[in-house]
Formats: structure tokens, C-alpha cells, sequence
């Protein structure tokens, strides 16, 4: 094949159109501004007392009464997204998600509370706010291009086609926002297996997706579910051929099953962070910071502090700052009996929650986790003063609070003689989940020694852990960080694959 200057010319110019397509013609800060989209007005039921969704929508707007209808329809929907839209139609269609989901973040958050009971509202408000708003869309994707004697190569991100996805009770329609605009950026669909007792706020989210998809000129189904999730529709969805990629948010034991299913699995599994204070901190920063992560929604994040390793040198002046600003230091009796009612004997020997060891002493009550620091004060008989966020207590390095992701306002506090006794303490309750770790101090050479120890995805330096996903810190957020798989803090380019497109110096020829 000879091809002329001129028709060279008109090749490299659509080339670089299609790149330029992909990567978005807008600046990264330009691409996180959310446009405005007009919605129709549409009435939710969400009354005070329980949660409900329209069941006349079943099937119509995404939640389907079979697995395998929602498989089927999604699925559908995928082939028709990459056959018919285009990438700037995604972009299109994933603001009016955002605008939709930020509409209506406070009845999002009041159905979350009073479903699962966990956490609490002002913050699951902000949760949502930060997965619509801080979500990358398809300004993450990028395209590469080399050219040379030989020819014209570009390496595209792709879509995988149908995802199915899992998501856990503590995070559970921000996990569905997050994953969604994700997944969608990149040219897939979704079909979610949420976790049961988050089952009918997950459907009102999934629906409120689908009304804005379809209202913004998209195919319906793009983002369904199972009306009543259980194993049995898990099994169904991991085992589907019609399911190209597995995501998993949860514990040990689901990242587990997901990987042997033989699919391409991303899985975001348990942390327990530890939190480093040494002497050179800023005491009063270091006690807002870990008090601001640690209480927030009630210590539900994987990312929060869940224990502070302190120097014995400064530890009195951390823990007096903690008091000043929302902490309660409980006494030994106290504490036993925070123990006696908030932990369980593991007298069967079983793993359980967020860990796959069966020879742990104890487990976390489900009763308490995502509680109120005030209830835990209450049930001790304590007048809890109406600031308080946060219970904090002295405690050893093997103390079941040390040791376990209790996911409860209660953060223990470990005295150590030096750094290098931080470091290995720290690494240690930390159980190699290589998932968050934060530290307190103005040495460089601390950081990077504790930094290279723990080898955490996710690694925050003199602020709370919530700067980790972008709250208060730099960089994108994300619902689903996949430590365990290896991919991170996940966004829209983790759910694609890529594609090489090479034209040869063959069919690259001029004519001179």
C-alpha cells in the first residue's frame, strides 16, 4: 500500500483527534467541576421510618428480582454504550450521576443511618459529597502514541465489558457512586451484589443512576442489581461468562473468593493503620488530625487510626491535646468494661470480620461497631460531655484494641522509647494488610524510615487519614482501594485494559 503526503497528513490529524478524545480537552481542575445538568423533577418516598424505593421501578430503573436478569440486562446495555456512544457522551452522562447523587446526599445519608444503623449523618453526607464530586471521570484515561521509521502505534484503555462488583455495609452507596462513575468512565457497566443490610438504600442509589443516565440520553440498565442479595447471587455473578472483571470491597475472606474464581479480580481488603508520633510533631496538629480521622463516621473508614504508637517523651503532651479537642481518656475500669460489652471470646475459634486468623482471643461486636463514642459513655454510666467524638485509653501493644480493626470511636494508645520501637510495633499491628499508615513529624528521615517499613498503599504525613482519599489532602478519592491486588487507589483507567493499535512502516510508505 503507498499513501501520499496528504493522506499521511489526514491520518496523523485523526490520530490525534482520537487522543485527544480520550484525554479530554479540558484541564484536570477543569474536568473535577461538576457541569450543570437539568433534571426533571422526580418525588422519592423516603419517609422517616424505615427505607423504600418504588417496587413498580424493579427491573425498569436497574434493581432486577434475579441475578441473572440483571446480568443479562447490563450486559446488554455494555454492547450498546461502546457501540453507539461516544467518550464525550460518558462525560455527559457522569455529570448528571454526580449532580444527581450531590441533590440528594442528605436523603442518601438519612437512609444509610437508618438502615444500617452504623456511622454518623453529617459525615455520610460528606462521603457522598466527596464520591461525587472527587470521583475521576474520563479525564483519567490516557492515551499513548509512538511513532518512528517503523510506523504509528497508540495504546488505547479499553474497556473490560461487564463488571460485577461487591461492596460492604460500612461504605455502602458511596461504594456504588464511587465504583459506578468509575466503571462508566472507562466503558463498562456494572452489576452490584451489595451487601444485605444495606440492600434497599443501595437500590434507591442504583435507581436515582439510572434515572439521571436515562434523563441525560443514556442506555438504560448501565448499573443494576439484585433486589435481595445473598451468596447464592454472589456465586451467580463471580460465575457468570458474561462477567468479564470482579471488583470486591470487604474483608480478607471475600478478596479470597474472588480470586479464585479465575477472573481478573481488583480486591480492596482490611487495614488496621497505625498512626506514628514522634518528638518532633506538632502536638496540637498531630491530636486534631488523629481525632478528625479516628472519629469519623464513627471509625468505620478502613483508612481511619486505629492505634497511635507515641513516644513516652511526648505522650502526655498528645493525649492532653486529644482532651482538649473531643477525646475521652477511660480509666482501667472503664476500659474493661468498654471490653466486657464491645468484644466478644473467639470460644469457637473462627475468623471473623475483617481478619482470616482463627486463634484471635476475641472479635468486635457487631452490636457496636459504627456506634457513637456518647452511647459507649451512656452504657458506662458516664455523663458524656457533648463534645466528645472520641475514646482513647492507654493501653499495651497486645491488647485485643491493638490488634483488631474494631471499627468503634475507641483508638488505643501505645507508649514506646523510641522510634525505631514505633516502627516495628507499628508494621506489626498493622498484620501486612499494606493498606494505610500515617505519621506525625517534621523529620524527613522519620517519615521515610517508617514510610519503607510498612510499604502501605496509602501513607499520610502530619494530617488525618482522611487526606488519603482527598479529603483535606491532594489527588482523586476512591471507595475501593485495592492493596491486596496490587492496583492501589483505584479509579476509571483500573477498570480498563489495554489495547495496541499499530499501523506498520508497511502501510506507512510516502511516495517521494
Amino acid at each position: 500500500m503507498s499513501l501520499s503526503e496528504k493522506d499521511i497528513q489526514t491520518i496523523i490529524q485523526s490520530v490525534m483527534q482520537n487522543i485527544e478524545t480520550v484525554i479530554g480537552q479540558q484541564s484536570p481542575q477543569q474536568a473535577q467541576e461538576i457541569a450543570p445538568i437539568k433534571m426533571k423533577t422526580v418525588s422519592y418516598e423516603t419517609p422517616n421510618a424505615g427505607v423504600h424505593y418504588s417496587s413498580s421501578s424493579v427491573g425498569e430503573l436497574g434493581v432486577f428480582e434475579r441475578m441473572e436478569d440483571a446480568i443479562e440486562a447490563s450486559f446488554l446495555a455494555q454492547k450498546e454504550y461502546v457501540s453507539s456512544f461516544q467518550v464525550k457522551d460518558r462525560e455527559r452522562i457522569i455529570s448528571a450521576i454526580r449532580n444527581v447523587i450531590l441533590s440528594e446526599k442528605e436523603t442518601l445519608a438519612r437512609m444509610v443511618l437508618e438502615e444500617t444503623k452504623l456511622g454518623r449523618y453529617e459525615d455520610k453526607i460528606a462521603k457522598h459529597e466527596l464520591a461525587a464530586a472527587k470521583t475521576p471521570g474520563i479525564e483519567d484515561l490516557r492515551t499513548a502514541a509512538f511513532s518512528g521509521d517503523d510506523g504509528l502505534t497508540i495504546v488505547e484503555q479499553a474497556p473490560f465489558g461487564l463488571i460485577g462488583a461487591v461492596t460492604p455495609v460500612t461504605n455502602p452507596t458511596e461504594t456504588v457512586v464511587n465504583n459506578a462513575i468509575g466503571m462508566l468512565a472507562a466503558g463498562n457497566a456494572v452489576v452490584f451484589n451489595v451487601h444485605p443490610s444495606s440492600k434497599n438504600v443501595c437500590a434507591f442509589a442504583v435507581q436515582l443512576i439510572n434515572k439521571a443516565i436515562k434523563e441525560s440520553g443514556g442506555p438504560a440498565n448501565l448499573v443494576t442489581m439484585v433486589k435481595n442479595p445473598t451468596l447464592d447471587t454472589m456465586n451467580v455473578l463471580v460465575e457468570s461468562p458474561k462477567v468479564r472483571m470482579l471488583v470486591g470491597t470487604g474483608g480478607p475472606g471475600l478478596v479470597k473468593a474472588l480470586l479464585q474464581s479465575g477472573k481478573k479480580a481488583i480486591g480492596a481488603g482490611a487495614g488496621n493503620p497505625p498512626v506514628i508520633v514522634d518528638d518532633t510533631a506538632d502536638m496540637e496538629n498531630a491530636a486534631k488530625s488523629i481525632i478528625n480521622g479516628a472519629s469519623f463516621d464513627n471509625n468505620l473508614l478502613c483508612i481511619a487510626e486505629k492505634e497511635v504508637f507515641v513516644l513516652d517523651s511526648v505522650a502526655d503532651d498528645l493525649i492532653f491535646n486529644m482532651l482538649n479537642n473531643g477525646a475521652y481518656m477511660l480509666d482501667q475500669h472503664q476500659l474493661q468494661q468498654v471490653m466486657s460489652f464491645a468484644l466478644e471470646e473467639n470460644e469457637k475459634q473462627v475468623a471473623q470480620g475483617c481478619s482470616l486468623d482463627n486463634k484471635r482471643e476475641y472479635h468486635v461486636s457487631k452490636h457496636w461497631v459504627g456506634k457513637h463514642a456518647g452511647l459507649f459513655l451512656e452504657k458506662l454510666g458516664v455523663q458524656a460531655p457533648s463534645n466528645v467524638k472520641l475514646l482513647i485509653c492507654e493501653v499495651d501493644f497486645d491488647h485485643p484494641f491493638v490488634q483488631l480493626e474494631q471499627m468503634m470511636p475507641v483508638l488505643p494508645i501505645v507508649r514506646v522509647k523510641n522510634l525505631d520501637d514505633a516502627i516495628d510495633l507499628a508494621v506489626k499491628a498493622e498484620h501486612g494488610n499494606r493498606h494505610t499508615a500515617i505519621m506525625h513529624s517534621k523529620n524527613v528521615d522519620h517519615l521515610t524510615k517508617f514510610a519503607r517499613a510498612i510499604e502501605t498503599t496509602i501513607f499520610v504525613k502530619n494530617a488525618s487519614s482522611l487526606a488519603g482519599v482527598g479529603f483535606g489532602g491532594e489527588g482523586h478519592a476512591t471507595m475501593t482501594i485495592a492493596g491486596p491486588t496490587g492496583e492501589g487507589i483505584t479509579s476509571a483507567r483500573t477498570f480498563t485494559r489495554q489495547r495496541r493499535c499499530v499501523l506498520a512502516e508497511g502501510g506507512f510508505r510516502i511516495i517521494g
